[in-house]
């Protein structure tokens, strides 16, 4: 694993969150603030570390209070040999080289029906795609989703190259916060 040079080490409590959906097989971590603090934003950032001792790499979510969260899903809850409920050693680092998001599928198609988006997406970073998509997929309702994909390539289209009037830490906004966890 290619990691930076700042790591963060700390036990946490593997949360289940009260409002999981269809799926109650995951669980999730809100990180210290001390560990939050060193990574290199507020917003969605990719992390490389372990949690029990097993290797992982995951996207930590902003959870709106200048901090992040995990989600640990089922797999890594097995492989790693823990439960909800268990206080596990997790260290982290984030990743020297953020990765390619993938673009979501309604997305790409706006794109292909507007070369001049396209042109200008090729050319931003992968940190503003990252927030793109995230402004994007982070709306509640398909509706505004729709219209943030038709915003977005009319923004592109006009050569802006990063979103504008987004916070994609959540905390001017209050748009993002870590799940409530289930009592245990």
């Amino acid at each position: 694993m290619t990691t930076a040079d700042v790591k963060s080490r700390f036990e946490a409590k593997l949360l289940r969150p009260a409002k999981a959906g269809n799926d109650t097989t995951w669980a999730f971590v809100v990180l210290p603030k001390d560990a939050s603090e060193p990574l290199p934003r507020r917003g969605r950032t990719t992390v490389e570390g372990t949690i029990n001792g097993h290797p992982f790499q995951a996207t930590l979510e902003p959870d709106g209070q200048q901090s992040h969260w995990l989600r640990v899903s089922s797999e890594l809850l097995e492989a790693a040999g823990a439960a909800v409920g268990d206080i596990v050693p997790i260290e982290l680092a984030p990743v020297k080289k953020e990765p390619e998001p993938d673009i979501p599928v309604d997305f790409e198609e706006a794109l292909a029906a507007s070369p001049e988006a396209r042109e200008i997406w090729n050319k931003t970073t992968t940190i503003a795609r990252v927030d793109w998509i995230h402004w994007m997929t982070s709306a509640k309702q398909v509706k505004t989703r729709a219209k943030r994909i038709g915003d977005a390539c009319d923004m592109l289209a006009a050569g802006k190259k990063h979103v504008c009037c987004f916070d994609p830490s959540g905390y001017y906004s209050k748009a993002f916060r870590a799940p409530e966890a289930e009592d245990i």
